[in-house]
């Protein structure tokens, strides 16, 4: 991994959907090590980021860095530091859970026997490990999502990318993901969390970024941004209270 203090490098990212600008201009950064929180409404273009940053969508202008290394040009190295946590269940129905993620580890070449190591461990870490012989099916929504963080985490990622992960969650679910987002956080990882929820941001994240119409309207340090009171009208749009 290259020696870069920032974790994602975005400069004047441009994206368009045929006729539709998704993404103006978008520049941010997101230091090595950061809790970082991506509010905003549905359709502000937090997934669109994501899917740049992660090769799942192409873009028009601008570029993209994953510790140093350009999303496009060195897209091998760069995806292999990313552990992405996506807001659909888009599990293989054929596998069991255990399998699914042996099979996940080798496309970042982890051979089998680490693979189903690396597979246990998490299992029983995420509370899984007594359903690692059944199909993602048999699963509650809730195991699921501890399955998403699972299937993000088998190759040991540098970065985690999460996507609204706690949409749709009960509290206690939701809670026990914060604890385990704090956790990866207090152990080194840079945590990259999409929402549009107020308190998410304001209990997990170190550094706030809002984004509305495709477009940054503020990041700063979360303490400035929730005490400033000329944002408070942003806040309400970008959580969907106005």
């Amino acid at each position: 991994m290259r020696d870069s203090k920032h974790a994602i490098e975005i400069d004047q990212l441009t994206k368009y959907y045929g006729n539709q600008q998704a993404l103006q201009n978008v520049t941010l950064r997101v230091r090595r090590g950061d809790f970082f929180a991506f509010l905003g409404p549905n359709g502000a273009g937090k997934t669109t980021t994501i899917n740049v940053l992660t090769g799942l969508s192409n873009f028009q202008g601008g570029h993209a860095k994953i510790f140093g290394y350009d999303t496009r040009r060195e897209y091998l190295f760069a995806r292999r530091l990313v552990g992405l946590c996506a807001q659909e269940f888009n599990f293989d129905p054929f596998l069991k859970i255990r399998d699914l993620l042996v099979f996940q580890a080798g496309y970042f070449g982890i051979l089998p026997p680490k693979a189903a190591r690396r597979a246990d461990e998490l299992l029983k870490r995420f509370n899984l490990y007594d359903k690692r012989n059944v199909k993602h099916r048999a699963l509650s929504g809730g195991m699921k999502k501890r399955l998403l963080l699972c299937r993000a985490l088998i190759h040991d990622p540098e970065i985690i990318i999460l996507d609204e992960p706690t949409a749709g969650c009960d509290l206690e679910l939701k809670f026990q993901i914060w604890d385990y987002l704090k956790q990866l956080n207090d152990e080194g990882k840079t945590v990259f969390l999409t929402t549009h929820y107020m308190e998410e941001a304001e209990k997990l994240c170190k550094t706030i970024g809002i984004i509305n119409h495709g477009q940054i309207v503020r990041i700063g340090e979360k303490k400035s941004i929730l005490q400033d009171k000329s944002l408070q009208d942003v806040f309400m749009e970008v959580t969907g209270l106005e």
